[in-house]
């Protein structure tokens, strides 16, 4: 049996999708620039994807830019707004459980003399309102808090911090990385005083290297590429159509019966915490029933090395992670259990359990199973 149980790293894209993106790049392969009809065809995929993700957001289809994915999204949203207001003050607020896509572009703007301000989160992963409301100064320009937190799935009260933002001023930017939020969540930028939203479609089952950037009308952000001038000059060269056509199509499906989804995607989370507690010396992570993402689970299992169970794991044919996929590629422990106060012997032995709309009761009886059979029988030969 195969189980797939690392959909916060990325998901299968669904047959529709592939079936939009092969009909783009077969038959509607033109140049969405072009002025004759294959042209024409091309960018009408372009106006109808951003029609169908302003309907789901509730913005206006001029305030979307197609990325290649969350990354750039972040980017250009922290660096691009930062350049852009540079004028108005030097201070950026975020949080220390970003991803590294955020963290990282934050770094790059304190090498230019940017003052940065990194938020502590309490032992849910949570900012408390407190904390953003001390940090907020006169020259503040930017707060970047994520929507859901990609490692322990922890969701941050956005629209309260939000509305904190624009009380002490509505110059402030509010950027939101809802990479792992959309989809999962119900977002509304306007009504939540976002003013910046980074989406990926890997992660909602559209083609890898396929994103967008809403931006409100009256925010200025200077891009970070030159070139032709698509996108309005903020986001140029030539539009990824197969991927943007499979992104319309992910986000019409995801959005499609989206209650009822995340009642069982509830449901499957719970199945799995409960079975899991019942294995000696298992921990969850930022767990919270009422106020935590449905599709991520994290769970330290003291005695045993995330590594050596992850692999045990994948004989047995069941997939996970041993924290971010992004981050996999630089061994140390995570940043985000670390803010959260774990002791070295649970940062080593974390595992994160992610589902998505296709993952079934019998993924989660069958990875039951396996743990109750694994965990006891490997404590007795490995030692952390």
């Amino acid at each position: 049996m195969e189980c797939y149980l690392d959909n916060a790293a990325t998901t299968c894209c669904r047959k529709e999708v592939v079936e939009i993106m092969n009909q783009v790049m077969l038959c509607d392969y033109g140049n969405p620039s072009s002025l004759h009809k294959k042209g024409m065809d091309a960018e009408a995929y372009i106006k109808q994807g951003k029609e169908q993700i302003a309907k789901v957001l509730k913005v206006k289809e001029k305030e979307l830019y197609f990325t290649s994915g969350g990354t750039e999204a972040d980017n250009l949203a922290i660096i691009g707004a930062a350049l852009a207001n540079k004028r108005n003050g030097n201070h950026l607020i975020t949080s220390v459980i970003e991803h590294p896509a955020v963290l990282e572009a934050m770094d790059y703007l304190k090498e230019q003399g940017v003052e940065i301000t990194y938020l502590p989160v309490n032992k849910m992963g949570c900012i408390e309102s407190d904390q953003l409301r001390k940090a907020l100064r006169e020259d503040t320009i930017l707060v970047s808090i994520m929507h859901t937190n990609n490692e322990i799935g922890s969701i941050q009260p956005i629209a309260e911090l939000g509305e904190i933002i624009k009380e002490y001023n509505p110059s402030i930017l509010f950027h939101v990385d809802a990479v792992q939020g959309f989809g999962k969540s119900k977002i509304y930028p306007k009504k939540m005083n976002i003013d910046l939203l980074s989406v990926s479609g890997h992660k909602i089952h559209g083609p890898k290297g396929s994103g967008f950037l809403y931006i409100s009308e009256k925010t200025k952000v200077k891009p970070l590429l030159f070139g032709g001038g698509q996108q309005l000059g903020i986001r140029p060269g030539t539009e990824n159509v197969p991927a943007i056509a499979g992104l319309m199509v992910a986000v019409t499906q995801i959005y499609q019966d989206m209650d009822t989804c995340l009642n069982n995607l509830r449901f499957l989370k719970e199945r799995l915490a409960t079975g899991l507690l019942e294995i000696e010396q298992v921990f969850l992570n930022g767990y919270d029933p009422q106020n935590d993402a449905v599709h991520i689970l994290s769970v330290s299992i003291l005695g045993i090395r995330s590594e050596v169970l992850l692999h045990a794991l994948e004989e047995r044919g069941i997939y996970v992670s041993s924290g971010s996929a992004c981050a996999s590629n630089k061994p140390a422990h995570s940043k985000t259990l670390k803010a959260l106060g774990l002791p070295k012997d649970l940062l080593e032995s974390t595992l994160r359990f992610s589902f998505s709309v296709f993952t079934k009761q019998e993924d989660i009886d069958y990875t039951l199973q396996v743990m109750k059979e694994l965990v006891p029988s490997l404590r007795r030969f490995t030692r952390v």
